[in-house]
C-alpha cells in the first residue's frame, strides 16, 4: 500500500464510524449550540468589542484599536479593583481550604454519629440564594441594633458599635468572611471525594503500626491527598474572584470603592450606574484583561500537576 492511500484509507475509516454514530454525535448538537451561543461567542464578542469606543445602547461604534487597553493601564482605579480582586482571593481561598479540610476530616471518621446531619448544615449555605444571604446579612452587620453590634456592645468588648459594611478598613475582610462561610461547604464535599481516595488498609496499617490521632493526617492521609490541593485550590480560586453577586447585593463596591473588585469595576462601566455614558468597549477591554489573568492560573495549574506527577513517577518505578 502506497502512502498516498493510507490517508485515504484512514479518512474512509473515520467518516464510516462517524456515519455509523451519527445518531449519538446527534445528541451532542443542542450541547454544542449552546455552548457556541452563551460561551465561544461573548468570548469573541468581547475581544471585539474591546476595540471599539462604544457605548452599547447606539450604533455608533468607532474602531479605536487598543485605545481601551492603553486608558485601561493607566487608570488606577481599575488596578486598584484588579490588586482587590486577587487580594480577596488570597485572603478567602488559603482559610476556605484550612477551615473544610478539618471539617472533612472530622466529618470523614465513621465513627462520628449524625455526620451527614452535621455535612447538610454546613452545606446549607451553600445552596442558599446569594440575594438573600446578603440581605439578611447587612441586616445582622448593621451598626443601627443589628444583632451583631449588639452582642459586642453587651459584652462589653467595645463601647461603640462597628459599621462592618460602611468602614473602607473593614468591608473587604468583612465580605470575605462571609464568603468562606458561605462556601466552605463546597470545599468540604471537594475534600470528603479526596478522602475516599484513601484506601481502607491503610487505616488498618496505621492502627497495627501503632500510628494513631493527628499522626496518621499528618504522615499518611495529607501526602496522598495533597495532589487534590492544586486542583481544589484552582478551583477556589476561579470562584474567588467571581464575587459578584455577594458584593452587589451588600456594597455594590463601597464604601469608596473599597469593596470595588474587578467584575464590580467592569459592571460600572458597561452599565454606567453612576449616571454617565455606558462604555461596553472599555469594559470590554477590562474583561479580556480580567480573563487573560484568569487563564494563567488555569495554566499554572496544569504546570503544577504536570511537575507533581512528573515527580511521583520516579519514586513509582
Amino acid at each position: 500500500m502506497s502512502d498516498l492511500t493510507v490517508p485515504a484509507c484512514l479518512t474512509r475509516r473515520l467518516g464510516a464510524r462517524i456515519w455509523n454514530s451519527r445518531v449519538d454525535y446527534l445528541f451532542l448538537v443542542p450541547g454544542m449550540l449552546i455552548f457556541g451561543a452563551f460561551i465561544l461567542y461573548p468570548i469573541f464578542a468581547a475581544e471585539y468589542f474591546s476595540l471599539l469606543n462604544w457605548s452599547g445602547f447606539d450604533s455608533n461604534a468607532q474602531f479605536v484599536g487598543l485605545a481601551n487597553y492603553m486608558e485601561l493601564l493607566q487608570d488606577p482605579f481599575f488596578w486598584n479593583a484588579f490588586g482587590r480582586s486577587f487580594l480577596f482571593t488570597l485572603s478567602t481561598v488559603p482559610a476556605q481550604m484550612f477551615i473544610s479540610l478539618i471539617i472533612a476530616i472530622i466529618l470523614n471518621n465513621k465513627l462520628l454519629k449524625l455526620s451527614a446531619l452535621f455535612r447538610t448544615m454546613i452545606f446549607l449555605p451553600v445552596v442558599t440564594p446569594v440575594a438573600v444571604i446578603g440581605i439578611v446579612m447587612t441586616i445582622m452587620l448593621s451598626p443601627f441594633n443589628g444583632p451583631i453590634n449588639m452582642a459586642i456592645l453587651d459584652s462589653g468588648l467595645l463601647s461603640r458599635p462597628l459599621d462592618f459594611l460602611g468602614d473602607p478598613d473593614l468591608v473587604l475582610s468583612t465580605l470575605a468572611a462571609i464568603y468562606v462561610w458561605k462556601w466552605v461547604g463546597v470545599t468540604m464535599v471537594y475534600w470528603l471525594a479526596a478522602l475516599q481516595t484513601v484506601p481502607a488498609e491503610l487505616y488498618e496499617a496505621c492502627k497495627l503500626d501503632g500510628v494513631k490521632g493527628w499522626q496518621v493526617t499528618l504522615y499518611v492521609i495529607m501526602p496522598m491527598i495533597m495532589p487534590f490541593a492544586i486542583v481544589i485550590a484552582l478551583i477556589s480560586a476561579i470562584s474567588a474572584l467571581n464575587v459578584f453577586p455577594l458584593i452587589m447585593s451588600m456594597t455594590q463596591g463601597g464604601p469608596y470603592f473599597a469593596s470595588e473588585v474587578m467584575e464590580v469595576y467592569i459592571f460600572r462601566y458597561a452599565f454606567a450606574t453612576a449616571g454617565a455614558i455606558p462604555r461596553l468597549g472599555y469594559a470590554s477591554a477590562a474583561g479580556v484583561f480580567f480573563g487573560l489573568a484568569i487563564m494563567s492560573l488555569t495554566i499554572l495549574q496544569v504546570l503544577a500537576v504536570r511537575h507533581l506527577r512528573n515527580r511521583e513517577k520516579p519514586n513509582a518505578a
